[in-house]
């Protein structure tokens, strides 16, 4: 699918065709879609179809009459019937009078700009948006990292409750979604120091300023990750030793009764010895089987007494 979108005097008017200071928007391109909009710019087939590959790694890349610009963005995706956080590239390319976006599916990053939420948009002034693009990506980010830290903290609360194995999976999945966005933010913080160097186009002063910011934020969510990842680290650590030792508890309490029940069950092994009643203490005595019961009781009494004194359990 591919839409035109224009700004004139800051609003923004959907397009029939292509235009000079227009924004073209791709989404899931088709074979067909992608020659023509390669035709009609006079750019690589290759460079349109380069987003579109989930393998791609963030890059930027001067070509004769235009620029390759490939970022990571977060996403989401079905993961074991569960919604969970990935990335996907999102293409840019920019000619002379043309920005172009390739994404294969309608990215948040760039739904701010159709629904009007970002100030001081326009198409006529390409690498502003570009920066403005990378800077709502920083911010999407941030956001996912904040909802991954949530979900964290939701198993946090349930420790020593109600934990199941369940919340060690759920955490390895946040664990491996925060090593998507490391390698991601990384990758484009690469290209953002390109960009530093970039002389190309023409830079608006304000659009220094605003680079500088893009920066910042990409840093700011590159140490949040990080930040992230070490404390669900240190859950998912807290939760299996909570398992192990309930784990442990358990095998205590079944050795207690083991032990316990053990006593009863070598006495009534004696006395049920096929041998000479007058050898059995208690075998001609009125009330010897209640006398039998009664010691063996007492003995499992004081067997308990000593093992809790011990703190055995």
């Amino acid at each position: 699918m591919v839409k035109y979108f224009r700004t004139d005097d800051q609003v923004l008017y959907n397009e029939e065709k292509l235009c000079d200071g227009c924004w073209t928007q791709m989404i899931a391109p088709s074979q067909e879609e992608c020659e023509y909009i390669a035709e009609k710019l006079m750019v690589d087939i290759e460079d349109i179809q380069a987003a579109l590959d989930p393998e791609e790694s963030s890059r930027i890349e001067l070509q004769d009459g235009y620029t390759l610009i490939l970022v990571d963005v977060p996403a989401l995706e079905v993961r074991h019937e569960k919604q969970v956080y990935t990335t996907i590239p999102l293409g840019i390319i920019l000619t002379q009078d043309v920005i172009v976006t390739i994404c294969t599916e309608d990215t948040p990053v760039l739904q701010s700009f159709i629904n009007r939420r970002v100030k001081e948009f326009s198409t006529k002034k390409r690498l502003r948006f570009v920066y403005q693009i990378l800077y709502n990506a920083a911010s999407n980010y941030q956001s996912n990292l904040r909802t991954i830290d949530k979900k964290r903290t939701e198993i946090e609360e349930r420790v020593g409750k109600d934990t199941e194995d369940v919340d060690i999976i759920a955490l390895h999945e946040l664990e491996s979604t925060l090593v998507y966005f490391a390698t991601s933010l990384r990758a484009n913080g690469v290209v953002l120091d390109r960009l530093t160097r970039y002389k190309r186009l023409e830079q608006y002063p304000e659009d220094k300023e605003l680079l500088d910011d893009v920066i910042v934020e990409n840093k700011q969510a590159i140490e949040m990750t990080t930040i992230y990842r070490d404390i669900i680290n240190g859950t998912r650590d807290l939760l299996s030793s909570i398992m192990d030792n309930r784990l442990n508890n358990v095998m205590k309490y079944l050795t207690v009764i083991t032990v316990i029940m053990a006593i009863p069950t070598v006495i009534s092994g004696l006395y049920g010895m096929n041998v000479n009643e007058r050898w059995m203490p208690l075998a001609n005595t009125p009330y010897g089987f209640l006398i039998i019961c009664f010691l063996t009781l007492l003995i499992c009494i004081i067997v308990m007494v000593v093992l809790r004194k011990k703190k055995v359990f």
